[in-house]
């Protein structure tokens, strides 16, 4: 089981939001699931009833997603997940296929709204730190590309520095793989989402996991936050 803990300055930064951890192991992500892709379906079905007729404006007055907004507006950027969700109810487009256990995270994202990462754990170096992003901090990109990180974004790191953002997302060196059989999963939910909203999302996620891999362990599943009384 990996060490996870939060610094003091990301309690202080952001006393009111919430960090879910959930780690799974004994995974089989290599093989088709078409009980997976039977929930995907299903998903994308009620995600055009739930929102048929939504404006921007609509979805923007969701409280999760809203609580986003507020978070991204301050880096001048837009909620990518709300993209997303817009793209799959109001323009008819699938979810992706990219390896069972991303599509079990993105399937239950964007039903939640709950912004989350996964990583694999064989990948990732040490002790794990939930931190905030200071001036000229740097991550390499997904695509390869280094990038300096705006100062005061949630971050994860690890012994070999950055591995993921919440406004850039994810390094290029954890990544879920087709190899990947121990998993990492971190929501980020900044003031305004809640942690009762945080564990629904794990649930989801387990659940489409056990759709291709019934005997997973589940390693940890832990909150943290800075303040106790969050909901």
């Amino acid at each position: 089981m990996l060490s996870i803990s939060t610094t003091n300055r990301w309690e202080h930064t952001f006393p009111d939001a919430t960090i879910g951890v959930l780690e799974l192991s004994g995974i089989d992500n290599t093989r088709p699931v078409p009980a997976l892709d039977g929930q995907k379906r299903a998903i994308e079905a009620a995600l055009r009833a739930r929102y048929q007729g939504y404006t921007r404006q609509d979805f923007l007055a969701l409280p999760a997603m809203a609580a986003y907004a507020r978070y991204y507006k301050q880096f001048n950027k837009t909620f990518h997940v709300l993209q997303q969700v817009e793209s799959i109810a109001l323009k008819g487009k699938r979810l992706p296929n990219v390896s069972p256990l991303v599509d079990a995270n993105f399937t239950a994202e964007v039903d939640t709204l709950i912004l989350t990462a996964g990583h694999d754990v064989a990948k990732l170096a040490g002790a794990i730190t939930i931190d905030v992003s200071r001036e000229g901090d740097q991550m390499v990109l997904m695509n390869g590309k280094p990038k300096t990180i705006l100062p005061d974004d949630m971050v994860m790191k690890d012994d070999g520095g950055i591995c993921c953002t919440i406004i850039y997302g994810q390094d290029n060196r954890s990544p879920i793989s087709p190899a990947t059989s121990h998993v990492l999963y971190v929501a980020y939910a900044p003031t305004g989402v809640t942690r009762s909203a945080v564990e629904t999302h794990f649930k989801k996620i387990e659940a489409n996991i056990r759709l291709f891999s019934e005997t997973a362990v589940v390693e940890q599943c832990t909150m943290l936050c800075a303040n106790a009384d969050v909901g």
